[in-house]
């Protein structure tokens, strides 16, 4: 899917956020830069998205989930209440790979601890969005916790559109802020790399005869021994093939 997105040409450094998505899902799971990227987008979008007052980012962390990032204690409080009844959006967001949208906290009822912890602290939307990196496995959620509904209810419209499976032209609405676009163009050009990079695994897997995995492992030591990005060594490989 092709998102109309008016900041598309703008230069690198002008949109950080966007940036950061496009390198995290360009980037091997294992490199020692992972969890900085990951914190760097957390505070990216508390900063950038007006919808969004706190972001957090939550992953697994060895059998139970952990904050890893958080623009304020609020934010991690609010995760906190999900770890300890071991529910909530941002949980479902790690354990499924897809977008948990709640746009009205007052009726999150399947996830009490949640739901008296954001309503206690003022929120009234949220919105757990699954981060991958080079393999597109899910290794993270990114959080986002809004006071206004309405505006939060946007971005949720928006973000889901990238995770949908309509195609063609889907223009944003007007109402997005452009932080909301920023990180939706992010979304969409990072869910653009890992489909490259998956189809370079597939077509490796076909021809060595090897599992994902092996295949991921195979596409990755090529790119570190070219000393390239891992989508542009799946690219090359496409083009090989056709």
């Amino acid at each position: 899917m092709t998102m109309q997105w008016s900041g598309a040409t703008e230069p690198r450094e002008s949109r950080p956020l966007a940036r950061c998505l496009i390198d995290l899902a360009d980037t091997p799971d294992d490199a020692a830069g992972v969890r900085a990227q990951l914190v760097t987008v957390a505070l990216l979008v508390a900063d950038r998205v007006e919808a969004a007052d706190y972001a957090s980012v939550t992953t697994l962390d060895g059998d139970g989930y952990a904050t890893v990032a958080a623009s304020s204690e609020l934010a991690r409080a609010v995760d906190d209440a999900q770890y300890s009844s071991d529910a909530g959006p941002c949980l479902d967001s790690v354990d499924t790979g897809t977008p948990v949208a709640v746009p009205d906290i007052r009726n999150a009822i399947r996830w009490p601890g949640f739901r008296e912890q954001a309503i206690a602290m003022g929120l009234r939307a949220s919105l757990s969005i699954p981060l991958f990196a080079g393999s597109g496995a899910t290794l993270a959620a990114l959080n986002l916790y809004g006071r206004d509904h309405t505006s939060m209810g946007v971005l949720i419209d928006a973000v889901l559109t990238v995770f949908d499976d309509r195609s063609g032209d889907e223009p944003l609405p007007a109402a997005l802020d452009d932080g909301g676009r920023e990180l939706v163009a992010g979304l969409v050009e990072a869910h653009t790399i890992r489909a490259t990079i998956q189809r370079a695994i597939g077509v490796t897997m076909g021809r060595e005869n090897c599992t994902a995995e092996q295949a991921y492992r195979r596409l990755q030591a090529s790119a570190a021994a070219a000393g390239v990005t891992l989508r542009e060594t799946a690219t090359g490989l496409l083009a090989e093939r056709r």
